[in-house]
């Protein structure tokens, strides 16, 4: 058995498929069990390859079933929490970046600027596992009652940091359903409250929020036939990336150089305002500086822009 632990969220194990299939190939003829959120399901079934999904939120003891893995990898981190965890299933043999303080030391050392999907092909690549960091599409799921080609506004996250304010989504929302733009707004039930004020105060109708009322498999669907996707540095985004669905992505604090789509997909945009120069001192709360200096003009700037290259693109192959 190969043992993945990838213990995270929807962005994570989005950013992670091209090393899991790496090890797929690497592996043809061995299980495959993934150690990540349970809730995460629908999501790892539609990346393919994966035979197992071992019920793991983030670290700590853990109970691993069955014999000992032939083969444990850690795309969690850099450890040593997460090294330890997986030497705990007592694997044949561990892929890991090099961390001292857990005995490890036999793994390339960790870069911290680099691209979370870059991270993990690299990790493999110096075991002589290749897995090519392209490889991000996941299979399209079954549409599932979502409302076809909506242009989806996902204005929450986590992260604090990480939100854009709730009346420039508004305000954008309001500028998209004029111009005809189907406009539906995205979230977690935690965030429900949050979609229906930014709903409310575009003017749109109660139905256009989907917020809580969707599960994982859904949002995919949601997001796989959508005409737009306009969010913070978060999973839906990296569904954007995975089905080829044209989106605006906004980064605040953390660049997108280390999580944003691939830079050569000119259907996805990024906007970063971290790049302009230095910024006043933050106390922690609330938006970052860095995307509060986003403004809805730009915003709806980059939408027009990428539905300009989509039309082109549509064009030329035509």
């Amino acid at each position: 058995m190969i043992l993945v632990l990838r213990a995270l969220g929807v962005g994570d194990l989005a950013t992670a498929v091209p090393a899991l299939r790496g090890l797929r190939a690497a592996y043809p003829d061995r299980p495959l069990t993934l150690a990540a959120p349970a809730w995460l399901a629908p999501l790892v079934g539609l990346v393919g390859g994966v035979d197992r999904l071992l019920d793991t939120a983030g670290l700590g003891p853990a109970r691993w079933p069955g014999p000992a893995p032939e083969v444990a990898v850690n795309l969690h981190g850099s450890g040593p929490g997460s090294h330890r965890m997986l030497a705990a299933a007592r694997p044949g043999r561990i892929l890991a970046y090099a961390n001292p303080e857990a005995g490890f030391t036999d793994g390339p050392d960790w870069d911290e600027d680099a691209h979370e999907v870059r991270r993990w092909c690299r990790l493999l690549a110096w075991y002589g596992v290749p897995a090519d960091p392209a490889d991000l599409a996941l299979h399209r799921p079954p549409q599932a009652g979502m409302p076809p080609a909506a242009t989806v506004l996902h204005p929450g996250s986590k992260i604090a940091a990480k939100r854009w304010p709730a009346e420039r989504f508004a305000a954008l929302a309001h500028r998209l359903d004029r111009q005809g733009h189907r406009v539906v707004v995205t979230g977690s039930a935690d965030e429900r409250s949050l979609a229906h004020r930014v709903a409310a105060a575009a003017g749109l109708p109660p139905d256009a929020v989907l917020a809580g009322r969707t599960h994982l498999g859904d949002v995919a669907a949601l997001v796989a036939s959508a005409r737009m996707v306009v969010s913070g540095d978060t999973g839906v985004a990296h569904l954007a990336t995975a089905y080829g669905t044209p989106s605006v992505v906004l980064f605040g604090p953390v660049s997108p150089a280390r999580w944003g789509p691939p830079s050569d997909r000119p259907r996805h945009r990024v906007l970063w305002a971290g790049d302009r120069g230095d910024w006043p001192r933050w106390d922690g709360v609330g938006t970052h500086p860095t995307l509060a200096a986003l403004g809805v003009d730009e915003v709806c700037a980059a939408v027009d822009e990428v539905e300009r290259v989509v039309r082109v693109s549509g064009a030329v192959a035509a």
